[in-house]
């Protein structure tokens, strides 16, 4: 990474407190790196994700949103129980500031981007006809470039990375001969519901405390909020007989690609998006006012929502309700609009 950056120090108390100032080198691994991280970021999470139950098949991304957050949760638990720290800076240069007061291993960008992407792979074949090899190499280079990048943004360590591959990989080698018990339990068990949203609160309300403030909890909470909402939707588009997943023998040829599939999938993904986005800010807003009055917290106060009691419900309700808009609204405004 340093090969890339050039440090730009003046000795003034202002570069001091802003932190080491850098020019960028080499443009393309800039850009190439910055957009790889942002696989791990919320905005691929609530765009790119559910566009596979959209456009391509709900059950591919029922198979991602439970591995993501067992993965994840995992993961940021092992942050906060490990304690280790991320590189110092200087010497690296840190280009993502949000969450440099989370610990470092394992590093859960790795971590995700490995698990999403290799249980995409080990799902597809069953529903999706598709050239194995293809997809392999597709997997590990999504994979790594978003390991790569956490080291080009200066925010993990070699071993952070390997950490998180690593742990990754023995989650999808342990609970793989399970996912189709789990998958039969979450779709027709008629406690489904009651542990999906359960569970994930208890897990939130139940993390790790720390001596400083660190966006891991609420991160955390905001995972097992979306995948709870998920998992209470897929549950109920099963009873009603509307799970919108592809009919006939399986695997199916990928759909073509013409004009008009195009501008379909990208109107879904429109739709969608506008969906999901529009409830994550409604309900946000909304659930924080309500507990900002519950709790006396002032207008202005925007510490309060560092508090495990604000924190918690309000991203843990917000997120629920992204996941339940992703998994039933969404498809059912698709055929109202013409779309499906």
């Amino acid at each position: 990474m340093n090969s890339n950056f050039q440090h730009k120090e003046n000795g003034s108390a202002a570069a001091d407190c802003s932190g080491p100032r850098y020019e960028v080198r080499n443009k393309i691994f800039y850009f190439l790196f910055l957009l790889s991280a942002a696989m791990g970021h919320e905005v691929f999470y609530i765009t790119c994700l559910p566009c596979i139950h959209w456009n391509l098949d709900p059950f591919l991304c029922r198979r991602l949103v439970n591995m993501w957050t067992v993965v994840m949760y995992i993961g940021q638990v092992m942050k906060d129980l490990l304690k280790l720290p991320r590189p110092l800076s200087p010497p690296v240069v840190k280009l993502e500031m949000r969450v440099d007061a989370e610990y470092g291993l394992p590093s859960t960008h790795a971590m995700a981007a490995t698990a999403i992407s290799f249980t995409l792979l080990l799902s597809a074949p069953s529903r999706i006809q598709f050239q194995f090899e293809v997809g392999l190499l597709i997997a590990v280079t999504l994979s790594s470039l978003v390991g790569l990048s956490r080291l080009y943004t200066g925010m993990h360590s070699v071993l952070d990375v390997i950490s998180g591959v690593l742990i990754s990989a023995l989650l999808l080698f342990l609970t793989y001969p399970f996912w189709e018990t789990f998958d039969h339990l979450q779709l027709h068990s008629i406690f489904s519901p009651l542990v999906a949203l359960s569970l994930p609160l208890f897990l939130s309300y139940t993390y790790p405390e720390l001596d400083h403030y660190s966006t891991t909890r609420g991160d955390t909470t905001t995972i097992l909020g979306a995948g709870a909402g998920c998992s209470v939707g897929y549950w109920v588009n099963q009873q009603l007989g509307q799970t919108f997943e592809p009919q006939g023998v399986l695997p199916v040829p990928l759909p073509a690609l013409t004009a008009d599939a195009l501008a379909r999938g990208v109107a879904r993904f429109l739709v969608g998006v506008a969906a999901v986005v529009g409830t994550r800010q409604v309900v946000s807003t909304f659930s924080l006012k309500m507990l900002h009055s519950w709790y006396g917290v002032e207008k202005g106060d925007s510490s309060a929502r560092r508090r495990r009691e604000i924190e918690v419900p309000y991203k843990f309700i917000t997120y629920t309700s992204v996941g339940l808009v992703n998994s039933i609204v969404a498809n059912r405004l698709f055929v109202l609009l013409g779309l499906l």
